[in-house]
């Protein structure tokens, strides 16, 4: 059995071979999305996933998994929104790069959790992931609401960062450990 480490990294590389595949197909096009764009995006999936979850079946032929990297590959689009200038244009380097750099951040952060909450999340429900990035894009939508200011709690970064996390949690659960539900 791998570790959480070791399947976090796995699970970093599917969802970065898509990113790398799309930025193939469509460039950096993202990078004229507005924050409040990128969020949105974010919640249609996990909107998508959770209604997938209810009704236990999809009539487009993708399931959860497509979903969950949709999500992670657009809070990693979302966190470099909220750091880099406005060019509409970057080269796909710099853009890989970005995504890399965030990914690592989110990883780090996810390993300081993992250890004060000593693995928790492990025994989740799938469906308790696909809620919480629900209330996190909630949150951040209020937070975007109020012009980006948040007066005692996280900001947009740190639930992007959640929202990574939770995502990645539920594709290890899918892909590493083949918890695949009939919806998948």
């Amino acid at each position: 059995m791998l570790d959480t480490s070791q399947e976090y990294d796995s699970v970093t590389d599917a969802c970065q071979d898509v990113f790398m595949k799309k930025m193939g197909d469509y460039g950096t096009s993202w990078r004229v999305l507005r924050p409040a764009s990128v969020t949105d995006q974010i919640y249609i999936k996990a909107n998508r996933v959770r209604s997938i979850e209810q009704k236990g079946v999809s009539k487009v032929d993708e399931g959860v998994v497509p979903e969950l990297i949709g999500i992670v590959n657009y809070a990693i689009i979302g966190l470099i929104q909220l750091t880099m200038d406005d060019r509409e244009h970057i080269a796909d380097e710099e853009a890989v790069e970005a995504y890399r750099e965030r990914f690592r951040e989110a990883k780090r952060l996810m390993m300081d959790k993992n250890h004060d909450y000593d693995e928790a999340w492990r025994e989740m429900r799938l469906s308790s992931f696909t809620d919480l990035i629900l209330m996190k894009i909630r949150r951040v939508k209020q937070i975007e609401d109020h012009a980006g200011v948040a007066f005692v709690s996280e900001g947009i970064d740190a639930n992007y960062l959640d929202i990574i996390n939770y995502a990645v949690f539920g594709l290890i659960r899918l892909l590493v450990e083949r918890e695949s539900p009939k919806i998948t």
